[in-house]
């Protein structure tokens, strides 16, 4: 009876349950973490440079074939899922091994991936000669260096790899200069040309004199810019002439010879002769290029740096707009407007905005911010552009627009809590003191809650950054042509599409046509996108305590 009814009095204490509670953090913390940790070794693990294999696979016909290629995945099935039959399988197995081989060579093979059961593999290497090309197109190739042409003739039947990888680099300088001239100098010229064609407009809607002086200089400057732009073309001609020059010769696996011209390689290496210092260097090359350089293979290659800027650009837009509508929101509701059923309904209503599912919100913004207040504007303010829409038409600012009213209800819920936490004797001493109630309020009563707003920021952004569904409506493409940020005035465009990392992920993940290749990509994006919320908290944290320290101090003073 006693230890019933101490275990009864230990019940009752309610010390259970803040053990259970503790224990339920503690298992959510440790799954959060578990779950960052598998998405940074997927994702990170995917630039290291593995060792190239080269193997005599037998087929389900009898043929056998040579293949090379990189081991990315490997699996146990049932024998009558995998192979029935099969005769290359021994009869008293019931589980399969098999793998999944990266063989590349896709514009030669028909597919980039290809399973492969472990029984049939036979004569299993790693040749050191064997070498693996990163191209702009087609994927992966691996194959043996045979020679190198010039011109369509061979200047060495059997090259050194250095210089191999001198025509190699000196075509990465050529493209360098290429892409600079088209897509700085080029498309500036074009920019302004746009430029003058809309001024050109206006005057012509203005009913101005054809013959007029402005006409006059319009034209002067368009002789300009098309001479400027005739040198250009010169220019790309030349350089183009000079990378298409030089190819080189490989063999691939099973004895076929293919040549590749030297303009599509990115980078070429020989994996199995790489020591553990060489693969050190290029995997921070290849983290490097991911996190600053342009995406390429309907994104499952290449950078991802124009969805990073995008993000980050765009929840930062979102911040400044959603800040002073939330706190003007909540001071109106908790400080001016009088406290009765209508206001109460509009707390309910806020609250219960916070629970719409965000692609409302992106079909709200899609028809009051793109099709009438951005087809209003340009009628106003960009006449000599239609038909074609400035603002009337998905962009980042809109976006950031739908993510402020999306996360408005936060921000508005947390400084509403920050208001009511400031003690009424600091209002009436500075009441008292002869301010005035704006005063109290600019002066007073906001320093002391800006942690409380800092905190509603810091949930907004978590959610902004994150979300994907809206974004596809107003304003987030695949692949942006242009940043909204570049040299051209005004510089920052807000009328301009974007790529944001959430819908990177979407879009590699589900929408790409090599599902294999983009996997290793998604978990890397997706890594990236975490740490970004991380940065962005960690900095509204890190100001969100300098201020409570702050106004702290200033209270026990």
């Amino acid at each position: 009876m006693k230890r019933q009814a101490s275990i009864k009095n230990w019940f009752n204490s309610g010390e259970p349950w803040i053990w259970l509670n503790a224990g339920a953090v503690s298992l959510s913390i440790i799954m959060v973490v578990g779950l960052v940790a598998l998405i940074m070794v997927r994702g990170l693990g995917h630039f290291w440079p593995s060792n190239v294999a080269a193997f005599d696979y037998t087929d389900s016909d009898g043929t056998v074939i040579a293949l090379a290629g990189e081991f990315v995945d490997y699996e146990s099935v049932p024998r009558a899922r995998s192979a029935g039959n099969d005769s290359r399988i021994a009869a008293d197995l019931e589980v399969i091994d098999r793998s999944l081989v990266r063989i590349g060579n896709r514009d030669y093979t028909g597919f980039d991936y290809r399973w492969v059961l472990d029984a049939a593999m036979r004569n299993l290497s790693y040749p050191e000669q064997i070498m693996a090309v990163e191209r702009y197109e087609w994927g992966n190739f691996y194959g043996y260096l045979k020679a190198v042409k010039e011109n369509g003739e061979i200047v060495d039947a059997d090259p050194d790899w250095e210089l191999f990888q001198q025509y190699v680099a000196e075509s990465g300088e050529i493209l360098e200069e290429i892409h600079h001239i088209e897509k700085n100098l080029i498309g500036a010229v074009n920019y302004e040309m746009e430029r003058l064609r809309l001024r050109e407009r206006v005057l012509v809607l203005n009913d101005e004199p054809p013959g007029s002086q402005v006409f006059g200089e319009i034209e002067t400057r368009r002789a300009s810019l098309q001479e400027e732009y005739n040198d250009f073309t010169a220019r790309l001609s030349n350089l183009y002439g000079q990378l298409n020059r030089a190819s080189f010769v490989a063999t691939l696996a099973g004895g076929q010879e293919a040549e590749l011209l030297f303009a599509k390689v990115v980078r070429a290496y020989r994996p199995n002769a790489m020591n553990v210092k060489d693969k050190t260097v290029f995997y921070f090359e290849k983290l490097w290029e991911f996190v600053s350089g342009d995406p390429r293979e309907a994104n499952t290659e290449g950078g991802i740096f124009p969805a990073i800027f995008g993000t980050v650009l765009m929840v930062m837009i979102m911040a400044v707009l959603v800040t002073p509508f939330g706190v003007v929101a909540a001071v109106y509701l908790k400080e001016y407007a009088r406290q009765g059923p209508f206001t109460r309904l509009i707390r309910i209503a806020v609250n219960n905005l916070a629970g719409v599912p965000s692609v409302v919100y992106g079909v709200f913004g899609l028809g009051f911010f793109v099709y009438f207040l951005g087809g209003t504007i340009d009628e106003l303010f960009f006449p000599e552009s239609l038909p074609a829409p400035t603002f009337g038409t998905p962009g980042i600012m809109w976006a950031s627009l739908t993510m402020a009213i999306l996360t408005v209800p936060v921000v508005i819920v947390s400084t509403e809590e920050g208001l009511a936490r400031v003690p009424r004797a600091i209002r009436e001493g500075s009441l008292a003191l002869g301010a005035t109630k704006a005063e109290t309020l600019w002066r007073t009563v906001l320093p002391m809650t800006a942690s409380a707003m800092l905190t509603g920021l810091i949930l907004a952004i978590a959610r902004a950054a994150g979300e994907v569904a809206p974004l596809m409506l107003v304003g987030v493409v695949k692949l942006a042509p242009s940043m909204p940020l570049d040299g051209n005035f005004p510089f920052l465009h807000l009328d301009r599409k974007f790529m944001h990392l959430g819908f990177h992920i979407y879009d590699v993940g589900f929408q790409s046509p090599n599902v294999e290749a983009a996997r290793p990509l998604v978990y890397a994006t997706a890594f990236l996108l975490i740490l970004i919320i991380i940065f962005l908290n960690l900095a509204a944290i890190k100001v969100r305590n300098t201020l409570r320290e702050k106004y702290r101090a200033a209270e026990q003073h």
